[in-house]
């Protein structure tokens, strides 16, 4: 009796296996071991030891400046891209890397993700600035309209999505696909789903089969062909699972329900159940958690990745558009410069145009006047042009929509004055290029890069081993139907055997009619079906027990080879990326610190040529007014003063961008401009406080 109990139990806790595996597995999904997050997440991936001459990653020969480890760099709180990026994902919206929940809506996982159109519109804060028709635009507000409008900021928003369903994909046991990268599969990716995977058949059949021997069929003879029809019905139902350490579950109930017409089957209908459990675990090739998810590992890095790129893509946009700015301040004022050089071109030539009436003048000074009008005429025309073309490129940083009826003809007064910067360049340089380091998202991303290429690298040489799997079977059978049994011990009849007659002891002769016979007992059906078969079943009445190993060893294992080779070089590309990067990091520090310096000092000498351009100027006038000049020195001497307005205008606006540049090559451009990762997301910075209890202005507005 203890027996039968112990054994139901084994049967029921298989049984209820499959419908609580589910319910584990999705649970699964978010409680990831710490050590498999270790395993897969070092701060440097392992690697065969150097020679002397080498310089790995991390690794500073004397006299150099010591770069930051990974492990470091996922600490600096100033890296937007691996802080404060990550934080505010749950304002983009629903996080896609979990997916839909089996529980309690069980059709939830089978319908289509519900993702909002993307909104292609400018925002109010647009409308709020044009006064007039024209947009009165600070360099703060451009800044704020192209964090809402940016069309790359939006594009690069989906970037971070999309690596997080890759993720959800991964979590499954798939391999992640990115849109802009070709996912190249190298060594034995996850043989299992991670995924619960419930199947089932039910199917009806019956057929009639000719029978060339019904004696061992027991259909009897016949003088015509004699057949077996069989009629019947089976329900299969079976669970698989998954696990990150590359073990296989996978659990069969298969149900058969037939009936023939051959007298010699014990149940008549009958039922018959067989459960079977089976448990595979790999040994060697495919054994261990990193293997087993290291597409989940490289997901997640890939996350990362995406939302530092995220942040690279917002300081690039705040960058050009404070450069498109200062550029367009530049040619509203160049224009003002060849407004001027034309008014004082044209008064030359109208005062040359008096003194030759009354006779006191050539009339060649005449027409060199009034050629120097032309020329200026003709500049000032190029300046006009060249400031539309540049507010049409302001304009397509800061709106989602040129074609906006409140944007037709309308005119960018920009409100930011230029202004000498104060000095910022006056550090170390290797203090300069650690500050980089730290805060600039390209080194955070190669160093992901690098780590994705570790677990590569760790997932080929685990393929390279041969396969060895142990699997264990446990399976049971039940057995039930319809049966023909006695009702009672009293004969009904005596059923004669005429071929045994009964014959005296003495002459040998039959006597009389007499022949032996049997007694007839009356007969019922016994009517049994599944309930008893599932009993006898889970009973273990009928269990079968396996257990041993197979094996595979690939000859030569060249395929393996190539990829584990392929892996480790792509480890060793990935090392001197990062070197390139950090290079390319110092290299943009060490020209955006020597430009700084140079147009500091060119805005100092073009104020002082400006100075003198136009002390020279005005004496000239004056030389002439006495008649001791000529109107050509003159016209010489106006255009040196225009040229040295040009001059000194172009030095500020190249200095204002130098430090733009600075700051972005030193990774502070959000810093400085008073931007965080959240405002960012969101589009929405600088908002002005409200009464308390009013709703917000921005929200309360339709978009334009």
């Amino acid at each position: 009796m203890i027996r039968r109990f112990r054994n139901a139990a084994l049967v029921l806790l298989t049984v209820f296996s499959l419908v609580l595996s589910p319910v584990f597995a999705q649970a699964q999904e978010g409680q990831n071991p710490t050590s498999q997050e270790q395993q897969g997440q070092p701060g440097q991936p392992s690697q065969p030891e150097p020679a002397q001459s080498q310089q790995t990653p991390g690794q500073a020969q004397p006299g150099q400046t010591q770069e930051p480890s990974g492990t470091q760099l996922k600490e600096q709180p100033q890296t937007p891209a691996a802080k404060e990026a990550r934080e505010m994902k749950t304002s983009l919206g629903p996080d896609y890397a979990k997916g839909k929940p089996f529980f309690p809506d069980i059709i939830a996982p089978y319908t289509t993700a519900k993702i909002p159109q993307p909104m292609l519109t400018n925002s109010p804060r647009l409308d709020q600035l044009i006064q007039n028709g024209k947009l009165m635009l600070s360099l703060e507000d451009a800044i704020s309209l192209a964090l809402e409008n940016n069309l790359n900021i939006v594009v690069q928003k989906y970037t971070p999505w999309i690596a997080e369903s890759q993720i959800l994909k991964a979590k499954a046991g798939g391999i992640p696909e990115f849109a802009n990268t070709q996912q190249i599969v190298l060594g034995t990716s996850p043989s299992v789903s991670f995924d619960p995977i419930v199947s089932g058949t039910v199917g009806w059949q019956r057929s009639t089969i000719p029978v060339n021997n019904p004696l061992t069929t027991g259909v009897g003879t016949t003088s015509t062909i004699p057949s077996l029809t069989t009629n019947g019905y089976e329900y299969n139902f079976g669970y698989s699972q998954g696990f990150h350490t590359g073990t296989n579950f996978t659990a069969t109930l298969d149900t058969t329900r037939a009936a023939s017409n051959t007298p010699e089957n014990l149940f008549n209908p009958y039922v018959n159940p067989i459960l079977t459990a089976t448990l595979t675990q790999p040994l060697l090739n495919g054994f261990g958690i990193l293997v087993n998810t290291r597409y989940i590992l490289e997901a997640k890095n890939s996350l990362k990745v995406a939302d530092s790129q995220l942040a690279q893509q917002v300081m690039a946009t705040v960058q050009q558009t404070s450069n498109d700015y200062w550029e367009l301040v530049y040619d509203r004022e160049n224009v003002k410069v060849q407004e001027a050089a034309v008014g004082v071109s044209t008064k030359l030539y109208e005062d040359n145009k008096k003194q030759l009436q009354i006779g006191t003048m050539a009339p060649l000074d005449v027409l060199t006047a009034e050629s120097q009008v032309a020329t200026d005429q003709q500049n000032l025309i190029v300046a006009q042009t060249t400031r539309l073309q540049q507010q049409t490129v302001l304009l397509n940083d800061i709106t989602k929509n040129l074609m906006a009826p409140e944007l037709d003809g309308i005119e960018i007064v920009p409100t930011t004055t230029i202004s000498t910067p104060e000095v910022v360049e006056n550090l170390p340089l290797a203090d300069a290029v650690k500050e980089a380091w730290q805060k600039r998202p390209e080194i955070y991303q190669a160093d992901l890069n690098l780590k994705n290429a570790g677990i590569e690298a760790k997932a080929t040489k685990n393929a390279l081993l041969p396969t060895l799997d142990l699997y264990a079977q446990y399976s049971a059978q039940g057995l039930s139907g319809n049966s023909l049994v006695s009702s009672s011990t009293t004969p009904t009849s005596i059923e004669p055997i005429p071929s045994e007659p009964i014959v005296d002891s003495m002459t040998g002769l039959q006597i009389g009619n007499e022949v032996v016979g049997f007694p007839v007992l009356p007969m019922a059906v016994k009517t049994s079906g599944l309930g008893n078969a599932l009993s006898s079943l889970f009973s273990n009445a009928y269990p079968t027990y396996a257990a041993g190993v197979t094996f595979s060893i690939p000859i030569r294992n060249r395929s393996a080879q190539a990829d584990n080779a392929r892996a480790l070089l792509n480890e060793r590309v990935q090392q001197t990326q990062y070197r390139q990067t950090q290079n390319t990091i110092v290299l943009n520090v060490r020209n955006a610190m020597i430009a700084l310096q140079q147009d500091r000092a060119q805005v100092a000498a073009a104020e002082k040529a400006r100075t003198l351009a136009q002390q020279t100027l005005d004496a000239e006038q004056k030389k002439y007014q006495l008649g001791s000049s000529t109107s050509y020195n003159v016209v010489l001497r106006s255009r040196d003063l225009t040229a040295a307005e040009g001059t000194e205008l172009r030095a500020k606006v190249n200095l204002e961008e130098a430090l733009v540049n600075f700051n972005q090559a030193m990774g502070r451009t959000l810093e400085v401009n008073r931007i965080t990762m959240a405002d960012a997301l969101r589009g929405k910075i600088y908002r002005d406080k409200n009464i308390p209890g009013t709703p917000d202005l921005a929200d309360s507005m339709g978009a334009k």
